[in-house]
């Protein structure tokens, strides 16, 4: 998927909304888990209530594998049945990897041929030739970390260097010559708007990936008055206020109430723009 159709696919559903199918066992509803596959089946009810809301999920890769076997196929036929009932979504393995050249070969072997994911997550502190190898893959996407909504982000990526240069500017503009604004992408957390502008000056025309909407206390507003560019360039993750709305029985109602609140956020955002009518 292009950037070009990743935008046509925002203004058509009127939304920028990626959902983090962060699925943890312990906190989906009881009566699932007398299932045989309990997490798929959770995944698949939320997929189905929300798919019309969103133009992206993103799948954190831990909460599968911290299940063993189970988990790696949950995550398997999640992004299965995604592929095969919602070929329009945009599909996100936040991952984060990220090494030496032979170990990330396999990683994007992992997530770009076994599990046909979109884009994956990368951690840049191992410079180019950690990222290189996930470019190889002409029509799919890196998403590296720049600036992200954690408290620990101060530890070192807002350190400045001896010219005043913060490490996430100089991870952007080294990172620029890696890859064009239709292969990559940046992981910008919400709670961290005072940057965005900054983050602009740098990467106008790039996707960002914001995550800490909602539970973590990011604004969704002020992040689409601030983060947007002129072809939206933004898709705003929220997990937790979505997937655990309720615990009943019909939570997968709850979820899509929470992810239709949302989209029309985003929609009114896109309407100021000019994008959707």
């Amino acid at each position: 998927m292009t950037a070009n159709q990743l935008f046509k696919n925002i203004c058509r559903k009127k939304s920028f909304l990626c959902i983090g199918l962060d699925t943890d066992i312990k906190k989906i509803p009881k009566h699932l888990l007398s299932e045989k596959k309990p997490i798929f089946e959770f995944n698949k009810a939320i997929v189905d209530a929300t798919a019309d809301f969103c133009v992206a999920y993103k799948l954190n890769i831990a909460f599968y594998e911290s299940l063993g076997v189970e988990g790696w196929q949950a995550l398997e036929e999640t992004v299965d049945y995604i592929r095969h009932h919602y070929p329009d979504q945009f599909l996100i393995a936040d991952a984060k990897r990220g090494d030496i050249g032979n170990t990330s070969e396999m990683y994007a072997h992992t997530f770009f041929e076994q599990f046909n994911f979109d884009a994956v997550t990368v951690a840049p502190y191992m410079g180019e030739d950690s990222v290189s190898p996930f470019l190889k893959y002409p029509d799919k996407w890196v998403i590296l970390l720049a600036l992200t909504s954690n408290k620990g982000a101060f530890d070192f990526q807002l350190t400045e260097d001896a010219n005043g240069e913060k490490l996430f500017e100089k991870v952007l503009h080294r990172s620029m010559n890696w890859a064009t604004s239709d292969r990559m992408m940046y992981v910008v957390g919400a709670t961290k708007e005072a940057y965005f502008e900054k983050i602009r000056e740098i990467v106008p025309n790039h996707f960002l990936l914001i995550p800490g909407v909602g539970a973590q206390g990011g604004d969704l507003e002020k992040v689409g008055e601030l983060a947007i560019n002129d072809q939206c360039g933004i898709l705003v993750n929220s997990s937790r206020q979505i997937l655990y709305a309720s615990d009943s029985n019909l939570f997968y109602k709850a979820a899509a109430f929470e992810a239709q609140k949302i989209q029309q956020v985003m929609y009114a955002v896109l309407l100021k723009h000019g994008w959707v009518s």
